[in-house]
């Protein structure tokens, strides 16, 4: 697959967009409902059961049919006119966090210590807004819209990458994807794209020093693991900001050590973690090999042993540049050009990227702040929400380019 190859999106009708923008709001309503719905009963990833049930039905209602794979994963085919001419794909992710939310709202979440704190209930609800959107117009576009309800975007190994191996991506083959994520920073009204690379890779390190612990006051008879940890840690942000050229994004944060338990002992061992994030898959790898050769040397060199793994996990996000461009194009036709905007590059990471790397993708942000209302809390916090008059754009941005014909 040619992830490079020029891309047009044939702009649907104004008559068809005018009627998608018609039906969007006269179906707002309800698919805030839905929101609500989901958003008071959220379920941690690859435990999205009912919400899985919840999907279904909903398409079921809609007469559009569809399949269950990676266990939870609800995968639904909408027919327009001429079915065969082309196939793309909509995605929206279901998952929630391990948070506990402190809003205090009608609809807050009902399962204890789980929350939707990065907008995956409003991303299925938008595509379910659009969904049925498109199957009430289903006479006026053409082609195949495939509808993916993904699992598991939060926690490795990824509901993209399991469904990829599961064949999401075949019978009927996509020719492209669009997947859409709420920008906490955004005004509602707004929608952001950007071409090229969008988003980091994200791969989880685990290490483990191992020493002869000993008296605190004796260090000299023992390999000091907080010692050769404190080395390591400052000798590993050197280790990427020496190898790595500064126009590259890279980073790489320990974020959690844990060894002894009080004062006057050294202990035996020492455990760390953290994450490294990259921009470029070259970099990636080349990168972890430099970090397990110098952690090793380093650690043994000091007189302790080292147990050290690499959790390979996302790969960076990569927008296809046509597909991008005649996107943003689409979007200005339908917000107006003064209302959509160039995406910041992020060093966090999404599972969208396993099909960006497969397929020409686009992976697009909507504006669901309010700071005039305070809304304005970022994702993964426990006071996270959006100004839900967002839910009629996503679901009409969502339905447009299910119904705009790309080539």
């Amino acid at each position: 697959m040619n992830l490079t190859s020029t891309i047009k999106l044939n702009i649907v009708s104004e008559s068809i967009q005018q009627q998608i923008k018609n039906l969007a709001k006269k179906y707002a309503a309800e698919i805030i409902s839905i929101r609500h719905q989901l958003h008071a009963n959220p379920e941690l990833s690859y435990q999205e059961f009912e919400t899985s049930k919840f999907i279904q039905q909903q398409l079921t209602a809609l007469n559009i049919p569809f399949e269950i794979k990676a266990t939870t994963g609800v995968i639904g085919l909408l027919k327009g006119k001429n079915p065969e001419k082309r196939v793309v794909a909509l995605r929206a992710d279901m998952d929630a966090l391990p948070i506990t939310e402190e809003n205090d709202i009608p609809y807050k979440s009902t399962n204890p210590g789980v929350m939707h704190a990065c907008g995956h209930d409003v991303h299925t609800s938008c595509l379910l807004g659009a969904a049925k959107i498109l199957s009430e117009l289903k006479n006026e576009w053409e082609g195949t819209v495939k509808l993916i309800f993904q699992p598991g975007e939060e926690k490795n190994p990824g509901g993209a990458s399991i469904l990829i191996k599961e064949g999401v991506l075949e019978n009927p083959a996509p020719k492209n994807i669009f997947g859409m994520h709420v920008h906490t920073t955004l005004e509602k009204g707004k929608l952001s794209f950007r071409s090229g690379m969008v988003m980091a890779s994200a791969d989880e390190i685990y290490i483990t020093i191992k020493g002869k612990g000993g008296h605190a006051a004796s260090p000299h008879l023992t390999a000091d693991t907080i010692l050769i940890a404190s080395n390591l840690i400052v000798s590993l942000q050197q280790l990427i900001s020496r190898n790595n050229s500064p126009f590259n994004p890279s980073v790489l944060s320990i974020t959690s050590i844990h060894g002894g338990n009080t004062t006057n002992v050294i202990p035996s061992e020492v455990k760390l973690m953290g994450t490294f994030r990259a921009m470029n898959e070259e970099w990636r790898y080349k990168a972890h090999e430099l970090i397990k050769t110098m952690a090793t040397q380093m650690v043994e060199s000091m007189g302790a042993e080292i147990d050290l793994k690499i959790d390979i996990g996302y790969p960076s996000v990569l927008n296809n540049e046509a597909l991008t461009v005649a996107a943003t194009k689409t979007a200005e036709t339908f917000v107006g050009k003064e209302n959509v905007e160039e995406t910041e590059l992020r060093m966090g990471a999404e599972d969208f990227a396993f099909y960006s790397h497969k397929i020409p993708g686009c992976f697009f942000r909507l504006g669901t702040a309010n700071i005039a209302k305070g809304i304005t809390a970022g994702v993964h916090t426990p006071k996270f929400n959006i100004d839900e008059d967002a839910i009629e754009i996503g679901m009409g941005m969502m339905a447009l380019l299910g119904a705009t014909n790309a080539e």
